[in-house]
């Protein structure tokens, strides 16, 4: 089974409180969180949207031009898009020396069709996936995961809202070039996490 092609990026937290997302892929992407959790992105080649946490795991990236695709946190900072056309690896969150024990250990490997996201997604499915998360935020969950899926210092379920696009980057057909597809989502008010869905 040939494994999906990784594509790391790492988080600047900016003076005016959004976030400045680095692609190893070139692209260059700006990330706000709003109050109702959905995180704000604009990329440097044009794009734009949103990412939306969906229950546990799951993460929407809806585009200005009525694009979407999912992708879902598998952990330690790699959110898998589509049907496994790139993982994210979020290198802001496992820093130094565990950063390079993770890195050796090859957690960018193995990766099964059992962890692709969903192609499309219902608006019912996609709402009671919106009632999870919110049930776990509520009880004081993380919504899932393992906080360190895309990159969420405050854990919502390891997503990294620090902006993630390039055009799209995240919808299933993209073939990780970031050309329609986006990353992840949670919500923790307006304070930016380091680890905001990814």
């Amino acid at each position: 089974m040939t494994q999906p092609p990784e594509i790391t990026y790492s988080d600047e937290l900016l003076a005016d409180g959004t976030v400045h997302r680095r692609y190893s892929d070139g692209r260059n992407e700006w990330r706000s969180r709003s109050s109702d959790g959905r995180i704000h992105w604009r990329d440097d080649r044009g794009d734009s949207g949103t990412d939306e946490r969906l229950g546990r795991d799951l993460v929407k990236r809806s585009h200005a031009d009525g694009r979407a695709g999912y992708g879902r946190d598998i952990g330690y900072g790699r959110t898998v898009w589509g049907q496994g056309q790139y993982v994210l690896v979020n290198r802001s969150s496992f820093p130094g020396r565990l950063g390079v024990v993770l890195g050796a250990l090859g957690l960018g490997a193995g990766i099964a069709a059992v962890q692709y996201a969903p192609e499309l997604l219902s608006s019912d499915e996609e709402e009671e996936l919106r009632r999870e998360a919110e049930r776990a935020r509520s009880s004081g969950g993380d919504g899932g995961g393992d906080g360190s899926g895309s990159s969420d210092g405050g854990d919502d379920g390891g997503f990294d809202d620090g902006f993630d696009d390039h055009g799209g980057f995240g919808t299933a057909g993209d073939g990780g070039d970031g050309g329609d597809g986006g990353d992840d989502h949670g919500a923790h008010g307006d304070a930016w996490d380091g680890d905001d869905f990814g």
